[in-house]
């Protein structure tokens, strides 16, 4: 598969055309549409391109959860409605947290941390006949609120390809639908590869740019 970028698209837009598609393919399956009302459980960088996806797609409110505040002030920054700063281990109370701040219950909510109380978090939440769309990677045995997912007919949906996910997502880039430029919080050159990846490692920026041209860095 091969995409060409148009002129007006960096290569750093071009390399987050991955990240990008993930949040595409999520906002299609779980049926993101105008009017939406979508929780995305993670203000990590998947949650965030979700967030500016749901966003282009129409949605009407975005409330977006994590434990990290300063994320939470980003998120903001990249078009939260409003947001919920999860302090707690319960996952009803975080959705009760969500209900209030939002005014109703989501029905979509993007599950993008891998956490399981997030996933209870989202199960609570959202609305009879809605959809609970799995992003996150997280444990491979999880325990879930299974009777109340089943009782309040939340359709629960995994995200795996996005192959085709990519015109779309460089579209939105052209188009301005979307800006994938503050994702990248740091920038270094192809030397300082070594320092890039232990910095990575310490989950404090957003997305960690590598340039091989030395005059981007």
């Amino acid at each position: 598969m091969c995409s060409r970028l148009p002129d007006h698209v960096s290569y750093e837009e071009g390399a987050l055309l991955e990240p990008l598609s993930v949040g595409v393919h999520a906002c299609r399956r779980s049926g993101v549409t105008v009017g939406s009302k979508v929780l995305i459980c993670g203000a990590g960088p998947i949650g965030l391109v979700c967030l500016q996806v749901a966003k282009a797609m129409g949605a009407e409110q975005v409330v977006i959860t994590d434990i990290d505040a300063k994320r939470l002030e980003f998120a903001r920054q990249m078009g939260a409605d409003v947001t919920v700063h999860v302090t707690s281990r319960d996952g009803r109370e975080v959705a009760d947290q969500v209900v209030q701040v939002l005014g109703c219950n989501p029905d979509v909510t993007i599950e993008c941390s891998g956490a399981e109380t997030s996933i209870h978090a989202g199960i609570y939440a959202t609305e009879p006949g809605g959809v609970l769309m799995i992003v996150g990677l997280g444990r491979p045995m999880a325990t879930i609120p299974l009777l109340d997912a089943a009782l309040k007919e939340v359709d629960i949906r995994g995200n795996l390809r996005y192959a085709n996910d990519y015109p779309t997502a460089l579209a939105m880039i052209a188009s301005g639908q979307v800006n994938v430029k503050p994702l990248v919080s740091h920038r270094y050159s192809l030397e300082q590869t070594l320092e890039a990846f232990e910095f990575a490692k310490k989950g404090e920026g957003i997305k960690v740019m590598i340039h091989c041209d030395k005059t981007k860095a």
